[in-house]
């Protein structure tokens, strides 16, 4: 089955440090996502922490890359069309309220990134 996937990279708000806002992504957010998936049609959810910046250090040196993500989520949903039918149920369009407002708690919003895609398994 093909599913699409929304890629979104967070950036923490300057008042988190990277512990407390992997923290707060972990033990307050992700129980929130879990309690409308259902509604959203949220298929899988998954976290990716990053670790601290020494880890990544040399690998962004040796490619020019810019300072990494405080984490990236990944959420799969059935199809985009499946998506666009959220915006017109009124569940959930409150459960995605519901979330936006959790994230501006922790996630600065206007530098995370965020796209929909497909998967193309090169390996596994």
């Amino acid at each position: 089955m093909t599913m699409i996937k929304l890629t979104f990279c967070l950036v923490r708000l300057p008042s988190f440090t990277r512990e407390s806002f992997q923290a707060y992504w972990r033990g307050t957010h992700a129980p929130l996502v879990a309690s409308v998936a259902q509604t959203l049609g949220i298929r899988r959810y998954v976290q990716s922490h990053s670790l601290a910046s020494a880890a990544s250090e040399g690998l962004r040196a040796s490619r020019d890359a810019p300072a990494e993500y405080d984490g990236v989520a990944e959420l799969w949903f059935d199809s985009l069309e499946a998506v666009i039918e959220n915006g017109r149920r009124p569940e959930a369009q409150a459960a995605g309220a519901l979330l936006l407002e959790d994230e501006k708690r922790f996630i600065d919003l206007p530098r995370s990134p965020l796209w929909w895609g497909e998967e193309h398994v090169v390996v596994g």
